[in-house]
């Protein structure tokens, strides 16, 4: 079959390129084309070859450019001589991708590639129309060389001060066409001279092979145990933000995202900078641990409650995978410029982000014992990937993607670590359970109000301790410090002072302080004495001393007190503000309910809504090779059918056009012969729609019912009924 087009080409190859084709370029089958002329038009459009462009490395971009310099049908010969004999070798690569196809007498481009390559294809201009003779260029005069010399690579298009009135060099230049005159003040290099200036050659310099790089070798066990170190406190850190806005939830803003003033909080809470704080929340939101409640709310949600029963291993693998598929990117948050970019916001996707993580992985997992250079990588990743439509991968994606990597754990110093390596080739993760640091049922109460859990302490544990005190450091062992803060926090979640100590004294194997025990026995007492409760809100006594020591507190005028009974206040603000103002005036005030009941019970929410994560941008995956299969037989079965139908709308249309008009009558009686005598033959039929215009259908006769008949559609391939009244005729096919 002689090849006029790229559906041509298409028809003529066999299924093994099809599904090379479909596996390079997933968007061409998804979903599947009716037949070869649709897939052709949908693989010269022009998404779908800027995807097909973007996913080629610099060397296969510049073979591509060379292709598109070259004027059609071109030959390996010219493309050879172009750019190096070595290109040869990517030729039939780019002819898988359906980016260059063969014909009788060479290759050819889809049409609308020129166009996603630019109008200036390696710096070259257009070709010319005037005729000229290269070889006078060689004794070309100094000033034409010299302009010459600023244009040959590009950009091929240059200013002048005047054209009619151009300088010696440009003059000689436009009077030989060696120039074209584009504008009053404008001139343009042709293609042919340019190519001719540059020896023969498109590019300066050809890219062949990847940029290699060097850098910190690390042995295998330190790169293990740092890694496994990372996993363990990342965790942690997932753990501690879900906790701590289950009992504090921070407030979303009103265009969606994290505030500045929370995001300081959580990363003051988790003992990190604001950039690694923001990624943890990201990750916990992107794992549909954390959502934005309908009051605005950020709050964990019930799948937090099932991830802390799984094993660390799958929690993990959870976490990780929510970070390698995402588009967004948390590494814009607070970033200099974008002060309004917050956590959880919406401006954060980034369509080739994650694109740029498998890469960046993929690069470090081929070279497992080097901790790259970043600007190394950052080469090596361009030639890769160079994007040239979105001028290149930006080294800051590399830096905040290596960064993320080594928190997470999938890398450890810089190299990727074993469970990298699994997790990116879809291995088992139950190694991590075994090597994470065996968590610990007990702590080491101090003399100056601090307790020591030298490793990672049980769930239950981590979680009481967490109620009762602060993190003052964190490392191998972690460092909790007893404040008079802590305990109150403690008796506000329904603890008693005698239950707190119980608890301290069963889980410390060292002895517990008597200034602590004070501490806890201080607090306790004068914990609940005095009650707020909603009005706006009330303050309630017992202790009448107490009350004229508020009343006459000047620190407190805030509240705008008003003494309504000897051992009731009342103030107009809400009772959650009246107790902060008491407490940071050094007072301890609990909660009071409407029927006088202490409201000091657990308070650690849940949102009420599913987990809502963000969208992900990204590209089409790659289906498997059973979906491959089945588009390439319903491709195939489709353009067989799109061939039948056109011979048989001929055959119909020549028919119809010699139908007699026959009678409703007279059109049942021959349909009733065609379905007693011939009931395999297909029929062609005019049927009239609702507006009186008549079409020509291919049937295949069923049944006739209640002044009806029932048939296949050929067009459709459904049962449909057509009325007798509105077929205008038959004719056999």
């Amino acid at each position: 079959m002689e090849t006029r087009s790229f559906a041509d080409y298409l028809r003529s190859v066999d299924d093994a390129a099809l599904i090379t084709l479909f596996s390079y370029r997933p968007d061409l089958v998804t979903p599947v084309p009716p037949d070869i002329a649709s897939l052709a038009v949908r693989a010269s459009s022009a998404p779908s070859l800027a995807r097909a462009v973007d996913a080629l490395n610099l060397w296969q971009y510049q073979v591509l450019e060379a292709c598109a310099v070259a004027q059609e049908p071109f030959t390996e010969k010219v493309i050879s001589a172009l750019t190096d004999k070595s290109a040869l070798f990517l030729l039939p690569g780019l002819m898988e991708r359906g980016l260059i196809y063969s014909g009788k007498d060479g290759f050819y481009m889809p049409t609308t590639l020129r166009e996603i390559l630019g109008n200036e294809i390696a710096g070259l201009g257009p070709h010319s129309l005037a005729k000229f003779s290269l070889k006078k260029l060689d004794d070309a005069p100094a000033p034409a060389k010299k302009v010459l010399d600023a244009m040959v690579w590009g950009p091929p298009r240059g200013t002048v001060t005047d054209v009619k009135k151009p300088s010696a060099g440009v003059e000689w230049l436009l009077n030989e066409n060696f120039l074209i005159a584009a504008g009053a003040k404008t001139v343009i290099l042709p293609r042919e001279v340019a190519i001719y200036l540059r020896a023969g050659k498109v590019h300066k310099e050809l890219s062949p092979n990847a940029p290699a790089f060097s850098g910190s070798k690390r042995d295998t066990r330190s790169i293990q145990l740092a890694a496994i170190a990372n996993i363990s406190t990342f965790i942690r850190w997932t753990e501690e933000v879900l906790n701590f806005w289950a009992q504090e939830p921070a407030d979303a803003l009103r265009a969606g995202g994290l505030g500045v003033r929370d995001l300081k909080i959580i990363s003051t809470h988790l003992g990190v900078d604001e950039s690694c704080a923001a990624f943890v929340v990201e990750i916990a939101y992107l794992a549909g641990l954390l959502t934005i409640d309908a009051d605005d709310r950020i709050l964990p949600t019930t799948n937090f409650d099932l991830w802390l029963t799984q094993k660390h291993s799958q929690r993990w693998e959870g976490l990780s995978s929510a970070w390698l598929i995402t588009s967004r990117m948390s590494g814009l948050v607070g970033r200099d410029g974008t002060r309004n970019i917050s956590p959880l916001g919406p401006e954060l996707d980034r369509a080739a982000a994650a694109p740029i993580r498998n890469l960046v992985l993929q690069l470090l997992r081929e070279n497992t014992t080097i901790a790259p250079k970043l600007d190394e990588l950052v080469l090596s990743a361009q030639w890769h990937s160079p994007s040239k439509r979105s001028g290149g991968i930006q080294s800051d994606y590399i830096a905040w993607t290596l960064r993320e990597a080594e928190w997470l754990g999938i890398t450890g110093q810089g190299v990727i670590s074993t469970y990298g390596i699994q997790f990116i080739e879809g291995g088992e993760l139950s190694v991590i359970d075994t090597d994470l640091p065996k968590s610990v049922d007990h702590i080491l109460i101090q003399s100056d109000h601090t307790a020591i859990a030298p490793g990672p302490l049980e769930h239950e544990i981590a979680q009481e301790l967490a109620l009762l005190a602060d993190i003052e450091s964190r490392g191998g062992a972690t460092v909790y410090r007893f404040t008079e803060a802590t305990i109150r926090r403690g008796l506000d979640h329904g603890k008693t002072g005698e239950e707190i100590r119980t608890f301290l004294k069963k889980t410390s194997k060292t002895p517990m302080p008597q200034p602590l025990e004070y501490l806890i026995a201080d607090v306790a007492q004068k914990h609940g004495k005095l009650r707020v409760g909603n009005t706006a809100s009330f303050i309630r006594c017992e202790d009448g001393a107490l009350i004229a020591q508020i009343m006459s507190d000047k620190r407190l005028e805030v509240l705008s007190l008003r003494q309504i009974a000897p051992e009731v206040l009342i103030s107009g603000l809400e009772a959650a503000d009246a107790m902060s103002v008491l407490r940071n005036c050094g007072y301890l005030p609990a909660g009071e309910d409407s029927l006088g009941i202490l409201l000091s019970g657990p308070r650690i929410s849940r949102a009420k809504t599913k987990a809502r994560p963000p969208r992900t941008l990204g590209e089409i995956d790659r289906p498997d090779e059973i979906q491959l299969q089945g588009a390439l037989r319903a491709l195939r079965t489709g353009e067989k059918s799109s061939h039948r139908q056109s011979t048989l709308r001929n055959i119909a249309s020549n028919a119809l056009g010699s139908l007699p008009r026959t009678t409703a009558n007279e059109t049942l009686d021959i349909l009733s012969d065609y379905l007693q005598n011939q009931p395999a033959t297909s029929l062609s039929i005019g049927y009239a729609d609702n507006n009186g215009l008549v079409s020509h259908r291919i049937i295949d006769p069923l049944k006739l019912s209640a002044g009806s008949l029932i048939a296949r559609d050929h067009a459709t391939g459904e049962v449909a009924t057509f009325r007798i009244a509105r077929i205008t005729g038959v004719a056999s096919i």
